[in-house]
């Protein structure tokens, strides 16, 4: 635990700590790192300039601050449900996945692509996530976390190709003829599937998971996820 953490421990601390987290995403989404200084940045929370160096020690504490707490959000939407089947799981987590990237375009945005410049930290928060969400959708499909090295490349392939394809989704979101996220959960589900497919036949000891006998919807075998916030 670093020191900004450290002071923020208390009930009243962690409250505090929170808003100006909260302030800073808000920030952050529509204004660039460079461009926002830390009197911008107290102006707008309303705050002395001092509080926030208590809190953060420095502009780039604060913003690291901001981005650990995105990748949190992140990861506990996509990796929750523990206690569903693991097809559910799966289905479940690409679902909350993309949920979190339609409501925070300029956080996911952050997280998949490193944030301010080739920052090591951030970088370094990026790859901890991506791990993170590699080894839910393992445990999902395997029930296992760890995987062989060749299987876990293939998934690491896959999640790629979803922040690629996400990425492109959120910045054309209300254009005509875009998927909606139940659409898109639906084809991520599908390659996902043929990804766990190509899996088998190079680890046998990792069989995909089996499918329903016959089709849920139109779109084959996985239907989308429905009911979710």
């Amino acid at each position: 635990m670093n020191n900004s953490q450290q002071r923020g421990t208390t009930g009243r601390s962690q409250a505090r700590r929170a808003e100006l987290i909260a302030t800073g995403r808000k920030l952050f989404a529509d204004t660039s790192y460079d461009a926002l200084s830390m009197d911008d940045i107290a102006k707008q929370a309303g705050v002395a300039k001092g509080l926030i160096y208590y809190y953060f020690d420095s502009k780039r504490g604060y913003y690291l601050a901001i981005v650990e707490d995105s990748v949190a959000e992140l990861v506990a939407r996509a990796g929750g449900d523990t206690d569903l089947p693991g097809a559910e799981r799966v289905r479940r987590t690409i679902d909350g996945y993309l949920h979190y990237a339609e409501h925070h375009h300029a956080a996911y945005r952050t997280i998949v692509t490193g944030g301010v410049g080739s920052d090591a930290e951030v970088l370094a928060i990026r790859d901890a996530v991506r791990e993170e969400l590699v080894a839910t959708i393992a445990e999902g499909a395997y029930g296992r976390r760890t995987l062989p090295p060749i299987a876990r490349l293939a998934l690491v392939g896959w999640l790629s190709g979803v922040e690629g394809t996400t990425l492109d989704w959120i910045g054309a979101l209300g254009a005509p003829d875009q998927p909606d996220r139940a659409e898109l959960g639906a084809l991520l589900v599908r390659q996902l599937r043929a990804t766990l497919e190509v899996i088998e036949e190079f680890v046998p000891e990792c069989p995909a998971p089996p499918g329903p006998a016959e089709p849920l919807d139109p779109l084959g075998d996985l239907a989308p996820v429905t009911g979710s916030p």
